[in-house]
């Protein structure tokens, strides 16, 4: 048990691996992947859970990680935007971005990415107002997003759905 002035144990699997970690109860998700884990591919933009680009995968689902305290992770299987990759290999949604030029500054780009493979694990054939009403907690101030709306149609060109009209 550890207890370096009021600390806890959290268990949690990130990106499939496991870990314990000694931390303070109320210690953002978002700090505890960037400071204790070393993963920095999830950013803190706004910090108020309003811009998206912290996300992450909670059990399979879509949360800002600035918003979720790390004892609430203990038992949670999380993913980053560093876990969605198979190795060397990138999610069809990441090469997507980068070939339709959804990325230009990165600040949302792990947020966004990891919104639309949360989409479209739950409606591989959205359609544009799915995608809109999907990605609509993640903020982008560079791409005007329609760089973005057309990687997703591409991952779903790409798997042979259609994005419906």
């Amino acid at each position: 048990m550890c207890d370096e002035r009021h600390k806890v144990n959290v268990t949690c699997r990130v990106n499939g691996r496991e870990y314990t970690l000694c931390v303070f109860p109320l210690m953002r998700l978002l700090d505890v992947l960037r400071e204790e884990l070393r993963l920095t591919g999830t950013k803190e933009g706004c910090g108020e859970g309003e811009c998206g680009a912290c996300s992450v995968l909670i059990d399979g689902e879509l949360v800002n990680s600035c918003l979720v305290p790390a004892l609430q992770v203990n038992g949670a299987e999380i993913t980053t935007i560093e876990g969605i990759a198979d190795g060397d290999r990138l999610h069809t949604v990441q090469e997507a971005f980068i070939e339709a030029g959804g990325a230009q500054c990165g600040i949302c780009t792990p947020g966004m990415i990891l919104a639309a493979v949360s989409l479209l694990g739950r409606m591989p054939e959205p359609s544009e107002e799915d995608m809109r009403a999907g990605l609509a907690g993640n903020l982008c101030r560079c791409t005007g997003y329609m760089k973005i709306f057309e990687a997703v149609a591409r991952v779903c060109q790409k798997t042979g759905t259609k994005v419906n009209a």
